[in-house]
């Protein structure tokens, strides 16, 4: 079966399709998935430059997400049937053991490429903006709204009934944040921190959900609102912020540093509670998860470069 590998520390142009023995039958507690399509995120380049917080060791398998059909059962499952369509773990691979409590069912109606695109961006949303402690009525500022990320938290932001303004590059990329829900949209372009205060009579952003880190993080200082609270969910600008602190002082705003990763580790009960709710969401059709582009996983080379090109509104799903 094809996998895709990173061997090195490197970009995605070092990325290596490879033709392996397919997986055997599954142990106790084990599925085996035929997976039909991949997500692709941002955090995944930042691996494979060796610059990612949790270190991989060499080589290792590109991606996290997918979605598949369960072709084979080990001892023991009794959450899943062969036949099942499931989110899994996995990536770019085309068949994957994983253990049974780490599969979750696709909601009726759901096809594969929209569950691939799920679940990082929404659960990272929704925790985040749990922790954030975002209330109804409240103005949201997203940043890198046409992102996953960034559209996952727009939809959502419009779920808790908070005002939500999105911040994106392009005026192609904004009609999206807009037709995702977002009440206000700010292109990057004409600046942000002003607009802001201006769309708020002067009162700020309450909650500031920040993917983008650098002089994004540095300019929100500026325009978070007393109390307000600055959500750190990435820096795909390439540079993580240094906080100012003596803004933060005088407008009695926090800071709070946020991963799916730590909350599923830390807080196991906590993250499962949450995933299932998102995942309600996502089957009620409450929630929209949007794919821009779909490509073959033999261009998975092509689809990274759309993400370093910023070229991707929602996700890349690669089948």
């Amino acid at each position: 079966m094809k996998v895709v590998y990173c061997v090195k520390s490197g970009s995605h142009e070092d990325l290596e399709v490879r033709e392996i023995e397919t997986p055997g039958e599954p142990g106790e507690g084990q599925v085996k998935v035929d997976i039909q399509a991949r997500g692709i995120q941002f955090s995944d380049l930042v691996q494979m430059s060796g610059n990612y917080q949790v270190k991989r060791d060499f080589p290792f398998v590109v991606g996290g997400e997918a979605a598949g059909l369960v072709t084979e059962i080990g001892a023991g499952v009794d959450n899943v049937v062969v036949g099942d369509r499931v989110i899994t773990p996995g990536g770019c691979v085309e068949e994957v053991i994983v253990r049974d409590k780490s599969i979750t069912k696709i909601p009726d109606g759901v096809d594969f490429k929209i569950a691939a695109s799920f679940r990082n961006n929404y659960e990272t949303a929704y925790d985040g903006l749990q922790r954030a402690n975002l209330q109804a009525g409240e103005i949201l500022l997203v940043h890198g709204a046409a992102g996953g990320v960034g559209l996952a938290a727009v939809d959502i932001g419009k779920l808790y009934e908070a005002t939500v303004i999105g911040a994106a590059s392009s005026d192609e990329k904004l009609a999206v944040v807009e037709k995702i829900g977002a009440d206000h949209t700010i292109n990057y372009n004409d600046g942000f921190r002003d607009q802001v205060k201006e769309l708020t009579g002067g009162h700020g952003a309450d909650v500031i959900y920040d993917p983008v880190g650098g002089d994004v993080f540095d300019e929100s200082i500026r325009c978070i609102a007393p109390f307000g609270r600055i959500l750190i969910v990435g820096f795909t600008s390439g540079r993580p912020a240094l906080a100012k602190t003596n803004h933060l002082l005088v407008k009695d705003a926090t800071v709070i540093g946020y991963t799916t990763g730590g909350l599923r580790q830390h807080r196991p009960s906590k993250y499962a509670q949450n995933s299932s709710i998102v995942m309600g969401w996502l089957g009620s059709g409450r929630i929209s998860p949007f794919v821009s582009h779909v490509l073959d996983m033999d261009d998975v080379i092509e689809a990274y470069q759309l993400l370093v090109d910023r070229k991707v509104v929602g996700k890349v799903i690669l089948t």
